[in-house]
């Protein structure tokens, strides 16, 4: 490696429903990052949770056939930024270990997008980007964001969160509960998740009850949600720290489903992404400053997809979610969008790792001790 390059920590795969999707997206990334400026190092991270680096890493991750990878494991002390390889049999560190400078988290759901990885970092003290501790928690979980985009006043579709054990405890009190409440047709969704796994559509109490069932696989928190009828699915891109910038341009979704679900987003090839999404400037406007609201409302940092539905009839804006480390595949809606905004994928990659530096920069000015009499 060059000495001269920043060496750049590509983490993905993880823990989650999302970990094919999280190859997809760090595989494209590893192939359009600048090498001329950065040194890159592949760490997977199983199904299971073990941490592997190698050259052959993406493979070894896609065919289940890991157990032959180097393991790998973060140094917690701050100021180290080393990956030190494991050696089981002897339980200690080997030699070769790898200093890193930035670390980019490709980790899609639960055990990545969630905060859980932002916080080792924050003890390593290592920079990374995206967004921290706090905003990652809050954009990984449905229910907690839609209470915070409701605090700051930005117009979301009406919702009820509902327990596993709850469901489980007693079903009729619940259904009685959500159709007292919101009306058909129903989204139902495991709170913390991505990529559409474990959501349904429900059109009527036969509905409900199995999509219920499906979320509770997922996650011990389920969010109920009032589907918008005749609406449009936009996606606006925000880039920045203290003071981001919406994409110029905005996306729309058509599905080839009845709504963006796991086949329609990456298996079958009819769903379409149209870019710029065609709508009045005024409605373009409105959403690229709520868009900017919902980032600062979450205090997100690096990236995120702000996502929108438009009732085709009145253009009424409903603020949906926000994604903290949205899909980063060339033909993902993120990077397309910055790419018609006139920022192109490589450079984009390049100025997230450049604000990922500065966040950095700028926390490390906090103190992290106070002269204290309590010893004396």
């Amino acid at each position: 490696m060059d000495d001269k390059k920043l060496k750049i920590a590509i983490i993905f795969g993880g823990r989650s429903g999302e970990h094919e999707v999280s190859i997809v997206s760090a595989m494209s990334i590893m192939k359009a990052i600048n090498k001329k400026k950065f040194d890159i190092i592949p760490v997977g991270i199983t199904k299971q949770g073990k941490w592997i680096c190698s050259k052959g890493v993406t493979k070894a991750l896609k065919s289940g056939n890991t157990e032959k990878e180097p393991e790998v494991a973060l140094i917690g002390k701050p100021g180290e930024n080393l990956l030190m390889k494991v050696n089981k049999n002897k339980a200690r560190n080997l030699l070769r270990n790898k200093k890193i400078d930035v670390v980019l988290p490709v980790l899609h759901g639960p055990y990545g997008e969630d905060g859980t990885i932002q916080g080792l970092l924050e003890l390593a003290n290592i920079p990374y980007v995206g967004a921290g501790v706090t905003a990652s928690a809050v954009g990984m979980d449905k229910h907690l964001m839609k209470v915070i985009f409701q605090a700051n006043d930005l117009f979301t579709p009406r919702f009820l969160m509902i327990k596993r054990k709850e469901w489980q405890k007693d079903k009729k009190e619940i259904i009685k509960r959500i159709e007292k409440t919101l009306k058909y047709p129903i989204f139902v969704k495991p709170a913390s998740l991505g990529s559409s796994i474990g959501i349904s559509k429900a059109h009527d109490q036969k509905e409900l009850k199995e999509a219920i069932d499906i979320a509770c696989q997922y996650d011990r928190k389920i969010m109920i949600e009032q589907g918008i009828k005749d609406a449009r699915e936009i996606e606006c891109s925000v880039l920045g720290n203290d003071n981001p910038k919406a994409s110029r341009v905005l996306g729309e979704v058509i599905p080839c489903n009845e709504f963006y679900d796991y086949n329609a987003k990456y298996i079958d090839e009819d769903s379409k992404l149209i870019i710029p999404a065609k709508l009045p400037k005024r409605v373009i406007n409105k959403i690229r400053k709520i868009a900017i609201e919902a980032y600062k409302a979450i205090d997100c940092a690096g990236m995120a997809r702000v996502d929108f539905l438009i009732q085709k009839r009145t253009n009424k804006i409903y603020l949906s979610e926000i994604n903290t480390i949205p899909g980063f595949t060339s033909i993902s809606m993120y990077p397309k969008l910055w790419e018609a905004s006139g920022l192109p994928y490589p450079k984009l990659i390049e100025k997230l790792i450049e604000l990922a530096l500065e966040r950095h920069r700028d926390k490390n000015r906090n103190k992290t001790s106070y002269e204290s009499r309590l010893f004396d």
